[in-house]
């Protein structure tokens, strides 16, 4: 049965969403759009997983002051201790 929360929504003003494959990351960054109150400007890169582009891909969403970054991947990038 489905129980209401108490949840309270937050909107993240500058994000990033990572699509993680073997050889390159889709990253799709959502800023606000200066001078225009309540637009959005999006921009989607592709970058090879090779740690020059990672470090790269790092910096840009650094510029663009990203505070959060979500990711989708559909292996195990997580490795275990004893795995």
């Amino acid at each position: 049965m489905l129980e209401e929360t108490q949840d309270t929504e937050e909107i993240i003003e500058r994000v990033a969403a990572l699509d993680i494959g073997k050889a390159e990351v889709v990253c799709c960054t959502r800023v606000p759009r200066e001078g225009s109150p309540g637009r959005r400007m999006q921009e989607v890169v592709t970058y090879p997983t090779m740690t020059r582009s990672l470090l790269g891909m790092c910096d840009h969403l650094r510029c663009l002051g990203v505070t959060r970054v979500v990711m989708e991947a559909t292996s195990d990038y997580v490795r275990r201790e004893g795995a």
